[in-house]
């Protein structure tokens, strides 16, 4: 009886020998981007967010294999892994993000987008260049469309994936993906956190500034209110005293008056004596 051989176990790699990123501002831009993926599908179960991971696509075939700088895909579990092979997760890639450099701008204009448009059938494909020099315009994007992509529309500069529910635009040489919904920028907790703070810190500081000006407000009526108080105080001096000069004017009329009909008086009498 023949023995039967076991096929050798085929070793797919954690790592192509590649470095992460080109330039420091790749690097950083590649990093935020998959964090802030991370945090966005955090909450489900369903939705895997990454990215500079090896993903293979042909079973048997290690050579077969592209590390997108950004992806989610939907529909498989949500863990870390060592690699992700298509096989075994029963989905490719849904969006993903290539942020161009010197030395991926052809692969990323062509050898990737033909796999990810022929083979992965992503839905939606991006691209990013952050210093300018090798994409025009420098954001760029695809949508699937009975089998082919064709670019996503941009308004000033900006382009929404519909597939994340994100809108995408760039702040200098950096990526900006905000909620299409909301409009807030898609953020890792800890970033969240801060700008939740220093929102706060502004809002206290207005709130100070404010009561501060209604403090002042209210110390310039109290202040008026004090003058409005003297002046009526005075207007009412005044008035006694017109009242007191009014009588006193008053009764020396009367006075004299008294005095001069008693004159009279006197020289009537003197003249019927006479």
């Amino acid at each position: 009886m023949a023995t039967k051989i076991a096929e050798p176990e085929i070793d797919y790699p954690c790592s192509d020998g590649k470095p992460v990123a080109e330039s420091d501002i790749h690097r950083d831009i590649l990093l935020k981007v998959v964090e802030r993926l991370r945090a966005r599908y955090a909450g489900r179960t369903d939705a895997y967010a990454s990215g500079n991971l090896l993903v293979y696509y042909v079973q048997g075939d290690p050579r077969k294999s592209l590390a997108p700088d950004a992806f989610v895909a939907f529909g498989v579990p949500n863990h870390f892994r060592e690699t992700y092979k298509t096989w075994e997760e029963g989905a490719y890639p849904s969006a993903v993000f290539e942020f161009t450099s010197r030395t991926t701008r052809r692969e990323d204009l062509v050898t990737k987008f033909k796999i990810y448009q022929d083979i992965w059938k992503v839905q939606e494909y991006f691209l990013f260049d952050p210093r300018e020099d090798y994409l025009d315009p420098p954001l760029q994007g695809f949508r699937l469309v009975r089998g082919k992509f064709v670019p996503v529309p941009s308004i000033d500069g900006a382009m929404q994936c519909e597939t994340l529910g994100i809108n995408l635009s760039r702040d200098g040489e950096y990526f900006v993906m905000t909620d299409s919904i909301t409009g807030r920028e898609v953020l890792t907790d800890e970033e969240q956190a801060e700008v939740d703070s220093r929102r706060e810190a502004a809002a206290a500081k207005r709130e100070a500034a404010a009561a501060k000006r209604e403090a002042a407000a209210a110390k310039r009526e109290a202040a008026a209110a004090k003058r409005e108080a003297v002046a009526a105080k005075r207007e009412a001096a005044d008035a006694r005293n017109d009242a007191t000069a009014e009588r006193t004017a008053r009764v020396q009329a009367e006075a004299e008056t008294a005095k001069l009909e008693a004159e009279l008086a006197a020289l009537r009498n003197s003249k019927t004596s006479d």
